[in-house]
């Protein structure tokens, strides 16, 4: 078989050397070898689980080199030779079998998550690890207990996995949100967590989800916390039942106090929730004396799938009520948007009004001063000489003061309703033109 080195490069990149490589009657190291030489780039395995998981990735880039063509030799794998019959001699002399090493299977998911979530804040006296990255598993853990968390998580995903129903976190554009997950073992009306009995337990941005058919499903694993003594000594807070405390003599203890703390017990808790904002529905599962959650996984696995069609109902009639709700929301505005026009009306012709009025009392002054020069005017008629001329000077200074008094021209200025305001209403009853607002 013979591939140019660009036609090799669209084959390695479109399905997994070890899938590829028998077309090619030859074995994924082969084939990888012959890339190598040929400087054909290929996608390793990393880069087939995010395409599972649907999580983009970038492929590499074909080097910029002359197109040859490449030659594929299949490789015939030598004959085995046939073995004797054992012999029973040979049966007895068998030593005991050997156990085959068998690789712990994890999930896709929580394959890197101890790094990041080891990647801490410091958590002082055994508390929840706060780690930096926001982008995580809901896995809520002590660093003591952290492995436990993760081993719990793990039989979790693989069972809804193998089941066909797939976890991931939430993608950034979903509006799926993550509850507040109660830590309490025993839960308690005062909450006493955290050095000074309010701190925040850490959770990651998004929620961790499983789709049971077309169902979101929150999912988180968090360990829970227990009431325990704690006592103040040296500047520090160290559990009643510890070594350092239990190792101390009496005399050492004197200046020294207790109190009481919630501190992580080392004992787990599974919640599922719904991840659709106003529907309440919660389930849990934790820790038990008679069996640790591991146990009751597979009763998980089959309750998730029971409830579904009660959650799919439960968000559907949540749908139902938010689509009332905007309607409701919607009208609210409206009836708010037809006062605000109405009263935009109403100033309106009120501002209208006392312009008007304004404007007739100026016109009212203006028709007083017009009779004044009216009568100066007659009264020069019957003066003569100097003192005449020196009147009508007079006079024309006077009227350039008090400027024009024609009614025409205060009117415009008038700014009528209309000129005020548009109404988006056409059909809103208007004030008859000579009427007054009752606001007015």
């Amino acid at each position: 078989m013979q591939l140019s080195r660009r036609e090799l490069y669209n084959r390695v990149c479109g399905a997994p050397l070890s899938k590829l490589a028998p077309e090619f009657g030859l074995t994924g190291t082969a084939l990888a070898a012959i890339c190598r030489q040929h400087q054909v780039p290929y996608p390793g395995s990393g880069y087939w689980t995010r395409k599972s998981l649907g999580i983009a990735a970038e492929l590499p880039a074909l080097p910029d080199d002359i197109d040859a063509i490449i030659e594929f030799t299949p490789v015939t794998p030598n004959p085995r030779e046939r073995k004797a019959p054992a012999t029973e001699k040979d049966t007895r002399q068998k030593a005991k079998p050997v156990a085959k090493n068998r690789r712990l299977e994890h999930h896709p998911l929580l394959i890197g998550a101890e790094e990041h979530l080891r990647k801490s804040r410091t958590a002082k006296d055994g508390e929840f690890l706060r780690p930096y990255k926001r982008i995580l598993p809901d896995v809520i853990s002590s660093e003591a207990s952290l492995s436990r968390a993760l081993s719990i998580a793990n039989h979790l995903y693989l069972a809804l996995d193998r089941v066909g129903y797939r976890v991931h976190i939430a993608p950034a554009g979903e509006d799926h949100h993550r509850i507040h997950i109660k830590e309490q073992e025993i839960e308690r009306k005062d909450r006493k967590y955290g050095r000074y009995h309010s701190g925040s337990i850490w959770g990651p941005d998004r929620p961790t989800i499983v789709y049971i058919d077309t169902v979101p499903i929150g999912l988180a694993v968090t360990e829970m916390t227990e009431r325990v003594t704690m006592r103040y000594l040296s500047g520090e807070y160290y559990r009643e039942d510890s070594k350092v405390i239990r190792s101390m003599k009496a005399w050492q203890l004197t200046h020294s106090w207790t109190t009481e703390q919630d501190m992580p017990s080392g004992r787990f808790r599974i919640v599922a929730y719904s991840p659709k904002r106003g529907v309440d529905w919660t389930l849990s599962w934790q820790d038990t004396e008679s069996e640790p959650l591991t146990g009751v996984i597979p009763d998980i696995t089959e309750t998730l799938r029971a409830s579904m069609d009660k959650l799919q109902a439960l968000m559907k009639a949540e749908d139902e009520a938010e689509v009332k709700r905007k309607k409701e929301r919607q009208e609210e505005w409206e009836r708010y948007e037809r006062r605000e026009d109405e009263r935009k009306i109403a100033q309106a012709i009120k501002e209208s009004q006392q312009q008007l009025s304004e404007i007739i009392e100026s016109w009212g002054k203006a028709v007083i001063v017009e009779r004044f020069f009216t009568d100066v005017e007659n009264r020069l008629t019957k003066t003569a000489g100097e003192q005449r001329q020196f009147l009508e000077e007079r006079v024309n200074l006077a009227r350039q003061m008090i400027g024009s008094i024609d009614p025409l021209e205060f009117l415009k200025d008038w700014r009528a309703p209309g000129d005020r305001y548009q109404s988006k209403y056409d059909e809103l009853p208007r004030p008859p033109a000579g009427g007054r607002s009752d606001e007015q």
